[in-house]
């Protein structure tokens, strides 16, 4: 007997249509799994059996085969389990074959005792099944609240005994909440600008980058704050809007092997370690997996200890800097993945770490120097508008006191930060730091005497065309925190502040010179 029910495979974040398509017949005891599955599909075969016998049904000793259409895409991941279970009950008569089969879509692993686990990427399913007119999608009970987000009916069951007798009649299930009242994490966990002592030119960075969506570098010796100030970014930044969730939501989905319990809409952060591959960093691997800077989309990706990173992994950050997506082409397939986030780095001054101390003294020499600042590469360091050398903080702004004025929280600074951007949301190029070359001298046109600045320095410092292009569009953003409609000198000169490489490169040429 034959029998097909509704399920959904992943490609990247998209989900597409499955049938499971089970044909039992007679013949010797046997079961066998078509369609390109993968290991995970074929071991399917065990937690099925296990889980039908454990839930008080009786498993067909026949010839079981199980295809999964269509047979030319290759199927991954342990979702399928439920379905193949419920084509095997109806086959054999155990479970009625009903409207069921025919509208609604069924996802989810199945435990040796028939219990329904959690699953990756159910989101995407969902959003897949409300596209292809599903009337209701059936998931298990902990990802109820990610497939909230979809808008269409979502019910989850915790074993397959429940189900089959929903499917039949007896029992109901649980619904999803709506989307509006999906899981909301807290905002109160992010640390505060506040906390941090001192350092007033880099906070002034902080809300430049977090205002116009710029990527910022620090660099200082130990101990200045660095990765203090990185990690205080996310909370300047303004609530993610549902587009953002919902992207954001699907990525984490497919990466956390279900592990998700709601919509993500706290801005990520994400902070790998130096020792991060290519395939980690942007994606990769057999199942081009979405890497950090996927995971980071609509956050913040913050590389601590920059320079000892692997070259070719930062190499690779230069296109989905520019394009806000990456795409991992393998052998058998081609996925993209959204990578729109902010870049946030932290590096030391030299090797020894201590260049600039006032009073540590610095050890290496100038080919030591020339050599480490040479990891920081010059079309990266293009795509980072904000770079700022930080100081030791003096012993009287660390102790504070009573005098001392009180330090600026998170939430000031974040009510500037959106002004500003409701500024750029009247213009067509959407944040500054995305403003297309084509637009960047209308929208960020500055007047005559910025532009002399301008001019005046990139003769001094060599910046290069791209380079002319972001110090413009951060001007523009110094001119939206200011309110100011024209980019003006004292705009100009603020953003020249913010490019400390170009001033170290243009000292050791001086070194050099005979």
């Amino acid at each position: 007997m034959l029998s097909r029910v509704y399920s959904m495979g992943l490609r990247g974040i998209d989900g597409y249509p499955v049938l499971v398509e089970l044909d039992v017949a007679n013949g010797l005891p046997a079961y066998a799994t078509v369609g390109l599955p993968d290991s995970a599909v074929r071991e399917s075969r065990e937690r099925v059996i296990a889980a039908v016998r454990n839930s008080g049904f009786q498993f067909p000793q026949k010839r079981i085969t199980v295809n999964l259409a269509p047979a030319q895409s290759r199927k991954e991941g342990t979702h399928f389990d439920l379905p193949i279970a419920l084509a095997i009950l109806s086959a054999s008569g155990q479970l009625a074959a009903g409207t069921w089969a025919e509208r609604c879509c069924f996802a989810g692993e199945l435990a040796l005792d028939g219990a329904l686990r959690p699953v990756p990427g159910v989101l995407a399913m969902s959003l897949e099944a409300k596209s292809r007119g599903y009337e209701a999608m059936v998931v298990p009970e902990e990802n109820l609240g990610e497939a909230a987000a979809s808008g269409r009916k979502v019910m989850g069951a915790a074993t397959l005994r429940q189900l089959a007798d929903f499917l039949g009649g007896e029992a109901p299930l649980a619904a999803a909440a709506r989307p509006a009242a999906a899981a909301r994490e807290s905002e109160s966990a992010a640390p505060d600008l506040s906390e941090v002592k001192g350092q007033s030119l880099a906070k002034r960075a902080l809300e430049i980058a977090a205002a116009g969506g710029h990527n910022i570098l620090f660099l200082g010796p130990p101990g200045v704050g660095k990765s203090m100030l990185a990690r205080r970014l996310p909370g300047l930044l303004p609530p993610m809007d549902e587009t953002e969730v919902l992207e954001a939501t699907r990525v984490h989905s497919v990466a956390r092997a279900g592990t998700l319990r709601g919509l993500v809409r706290r801005r990520p952060f994400r902070a790998p370690h130096h020792s991060a591959s290519v395939a980690a960093l942007v994606g990769g691997g057999p199942s081009a997996r979405p890497g950090e800077i996927s995971l980071a989309h609509g956050g913040v990706l913050f590389l601590d200890e920059l320079p000892e990173f692997d070259r070719r992994a930062l190499e690779a950050l230069r296109q989905p800097l520019e394009e806000g997506r990456v795409t991992i082409s393998r052998a058998k397939e081609i996925q993209e993945y959204p990578a729109r986030f902010i870049l946030a780095a932290a590096a030391n001054p030299c090797p020894c770490g201590w260049r600039g101390h006032p009073r540590r003294e610095c050890r290496c020499g100038p080919k030591a120097l020339e050599g480490y600042l040479s990891r920081f590469s010059g079309p990266l360091m293009d795509r980072v508008d904000l770079q700022v050398e930080l100081s030791p903080l003096p012993f009287e702004d660390w102790a504070g006191g009573a005098g001392a004025p009180a330090a600026e929280s998170s939430g000031a600074v974040a009510r500037r930060v959106l002004a500003a951007r409701e500024r750029q949301r009247e213009r067509p190029g959407g944040l500054n730091a995305r403003i297309p070359p084509s637009q960047t001298r209308r929208l960020c046109r500055p007047d005559a005497d910025a532009l002399e600045l301008l001019r005046r320095a990139a003769a001094k410092s060599g910046i290069s065309a791209r380079g002319l292009d972001r110090i413009l569009r951060v001007c523009r953003t110094i001119a939206d925190l200011a309110g100011a409609a024209e980019i003006g000198p004292e705009h100009v000169a603020e953003a020249m502040q913010y490019r400390c490489l170009e001033r170290w490169s243009a000292g050791l040429s001086s070194a050099r010179a005979p």
